[in-house]
């Protein structure tokens, strides 16, 4: 095979639109398995949270797809709603609360690194 069949091919792999879940989670997920980023499309039913957390060592942009809520930081709260785009920073503190309408979010950031096994010989 030449490079020019071998090399990655961009592709659809969802939509963002469409994604939705009965209960609150992960409604969608980045599938394919060698990948340098990680994505969901996220729902909360109204009135749901995600408690307040540090984030992961690792910048976060999300994407209110639909809905409403509030994202409260270490600072100030910030108002969710469609089309509304929001950089989380490494390990900043924040929870998320849905509205009346719920919320649902497009989340993509850098892959998390896998669990390793390493011997402690050698």
């Amino acid at each position: 095979m030449d490079a020019e069949n071998t090399a990655p091919t961009p592709r659809i792999v969802g939509d963002a639109f469409a994604a939705s879940a009965a209960a609150a989670g992960s409604a969608w997920r980045l599938e394919p398995s060698e990948r340098g980023l990680d994505a969901n499309v996220i729902v909360l039913p109204a009135g749901d949270e995600i408690q307040a957390h540090i984030g992961p060592e690792l910048d976060v942009l999300i994407v209110v797809l639909d809905g409403s809520g509030t994202l409260e930081t270490a600072v100030d709260p910030l108002p969710l709603s469609p089309g509304t785009m929001v950089w989380l920073p490494a390990r900043s503190q924040r929870r998320f609360v849905a509205g009346d309408d719920g919320l649902r979010y497009f989340s993509v950031h850098q892959r998390k690194p896998g669990l390793s096994i390493r011997s402690r010989l050698g």
